[in-house]
């Protein structure tokens, strides 16, 4: 029976092309957009390359200062001084990496102008973040407190740089009027990464500005790694207590807030604009979720009225069917069939449109170093999202051609 159901959903799909058409188009085209974007979210919120250790990791990106008396605020990154000072004597951490955010400078190769985003970091740096080196090594210690002018670079910067060179350790590069030594160089960041992307990376201790400055805001963030998952809540239970205990040294400011948050937490934190307490990680949750159910809800919504259409045209049809002895239930079997079959076919196009969407999208490097694939789980996750939302835009209709009246349906043409 099944088998004759899919032979006449195919002959009416080939009968009615306009119909078949805009359907598929709908379908295909709303699972392409949800396809690339949750490609693109997975690689923002997953753990890539470098930051391979977000599930024991919590981040320090801002601080904020309030002026309760007088309602204003002043949000900026942490200064070296707080991270060095206070939060890198806690005791749960196994590591704490200090860097900057990332500064632009501009350098000149043969006439032609580089732009280099360099930053600083300390040697816990490297021990956290799982960075490639595809030649040399990162700076340690040692090198750091010489303040030695040394440099990791990206490989994108030793293409721009030195051209198609083998090696380039031990050469000089010269960045923001300084000239450093190469000592290693590392398979790019995406720059999505804003926390830790840079093109060079430089020993703090070499930074023009006077990094030991007393005051909490500044332009560092830290990446605090636990021993082991369970240490986590441990270390962000140590790090409020120490923040509790900061002074703020400041006239102007009577508040001092500052979190150290997992990553996913940090984001929903910055776009939610909370202070303390609740990062607004179930509300932002609640917020993604509703604007998919919608996003596919709608193109639902158009189909429903589609296949209206499609099935009140073959009302004569039915009316014969019913006739010879077709009971409702057989009738709405078949067109139910008719639309998880049409609905398949719209999902293998867009699955299909994704992947090619996403070999473009790559090609054109709109984000640096950011390459987009397709996830597994959400593939999984869209197929299933393509069965039910073809019954649910399927039963509907069916339902309701299946309560036409024989002679109704045969006057209707």
């Amino acid at each position: 029976m099944l088998k004759n159901y899919f032979k006449i959903a195919i002959a009416v799909l080939k009968r009615r092309k306009f119909f078949t058409f805009i359907s598929l188009f709908g379908i295909s085209f709303t699972l392409t957009i949800l396809m690339v974007t949750t490609a693109f979210l997975d690689k923002i919120f997953s753990p890539n390359y470098p930051d391979l250790k977000r599930n024991r990791s919590l981040y320090v990106t801002t601080v904020l200062l309030k002026n309760s008396k007088e309602g204003w605020m002043n949000r900026s990154p942490a200064s070296f001084y707080l991270l060095d000072k206070y939060i890198s004597t806690l005791k749960v951490p196994a590591k704490i990496a200090i860097s900057s955010f990332s500064a632009a400078t501009n350098t000149y190769v043969n006439n032609k102008k580089i732009i280099i985003e360099f930053k600083y970091t300390n040697a816990d740096f490297w021990d956290i973040l799982d960075y490639q080196f595809l030649e040399g090594k990162p700076f340690n210690k040692k090198q750091i407190d010489q303040a030695a002018h040394v440099a990791v670079i990206s490989e994108d910067t030793k293409k721009a740089y030195f051209g198609d060179a083998a090696t380039v350790i031990g050469k000089s590069i010269e960045a923001d009027n300084v000239n450093y030594k190469v000592i290693g160089v590392v398979k790019n960041v995406p720059r999505t990464m804003t926390n830790i992307y840079g093109d060079m990376y430089l020993p703090y201790t070499v930074s023009k500005a006077n990094y030991k400055e007393p005051g909490l805001m500044g332009d560092y963030n830290a990446i605090l790694l636990a021993g082991s998952d369970a240490d986590v809540p441990k270390m962000k239970q140590e790090f409020n207590q120490m923040i509790a205990k900061v002074p703020i040294n400041n006239k102007e400011f009577d508040q001092f807030y500052c979190s150290a948050d997992g990553y996913f937490e940090g984001i929903a934190r910055e776009i939610a604009g909370r202070d303390d307490g609740s990062s607004g990680v179930v509300k932002l949750i609640s917020i993604l979720s509703l604007l998919a159910f919608l996003f596919l809800l709608l193109p639902t919504i158009n189909l429903v009225n589609i296949n209206m259409t499609r099935i009140m045209e073959r009302s004569s049809e039915i009316g014969v069917r019913k006739a010879f002895g077709a009971s409702s239930r057989t009738l709405v079997y078949q067109f139910i069939v008719e639309n998880i079959i049409l609905t398949f076919i719209g999902g293998a196009i867009g699955i299909i449109l994704s992947v090619i969407v996403i070999y473009y999208l790559n090609t054109l490097n709109l984000v640096p170093n950011l390459n987009l694939s397709l996830n597994l789980a959400v593939l999984g996750y869209t197929l299933i999202a393509c069965l039910f939302f073809g019954l649910l835009s399927g039963v509907y209709p069916a339902w309701r051609m299946s309560r036409l009246n024989v002679v109704t349906a045969l006057k209707a043409n």
